[in-house]
């Protein structure tokens, strides 16, 4: 089978994309473009990724959500290559609304693992589809922004971006899940 391989411009800078079709398998800055490659490569061996355009959808999707519609990314479809428990936290990063943060501990908690903070913060490290499955939105304990792959300014620009859009939202740091 072959994989789709497109890189798109945006306000944060090139974002390199793997697709399959409407699914979208990996969304990565460039510089992680490399290490998301060999681990699709390594789970898929059979399959080859050959330039391609971006599907419509997805690059409409992603052009709303920089211009201001932050529910825009829900309409992609992902399919990510991980673990089970891997996938699972990062279905739970889907469930962080546009201008709100959840702490790591708070995402543990979601995917029913509250004693698996470190491992929901490796899972989320390795997550292959960055924005769409929105691992920006999760902070360190402290209110912190912590590690993000595509870096700190990167992440700090999208929550300013997402608390700019976000219908009466207080600041991103302020807000928990209860």
């Amino acid at each position: 089978m072959t994989l789709h391989w497109t890189r798109y411009s945006s306000p944060v800078g090139w974002l390199d994309l793997v697709t399959e079709g409407s699914l979208l398998h990996v969304l990565a800055f460039p510089e992680r473009w490399q290490a998301h490659r060999a681990r699709l490569e390594g789970r898929r061996p059979a399959d080859s990724i050959e330039s391609a355009d971006c599907p419509g959808g997805i690059r409409s999707a992603l052009d709303d959500y920089f211009a201001g519609d932050l529910i825009a990314l829900d309409r992609i479809p992902v399919e990510p290559s991980g673990t089970h428990f891997q996938r699972s936290v990062w279905a739970g990063l889907r469930s962080i609304r546009p201008g709100h943060t959840w702490t790591y501990a708070d995402l543990a908690r979601e995917v029913g693992r509250p004693a698996a903070v470190r491992a929901v913060g490796a899972a989320n490290g390795a997550n292959p589809i960055s924005l769409v499955m929105p691992c920006h939105r999760v902070i360190g304990s402290d209110g912190d922004l912590t590690g993000y792959g595509g870096g700190l300014e990167r992440k700090r620009w999208l929550l300013e971006h997402e608390r700019r859009f976000a219908q009466g939202s207080r600041s991103a740091t302020e807000i928990r899940p209860s």
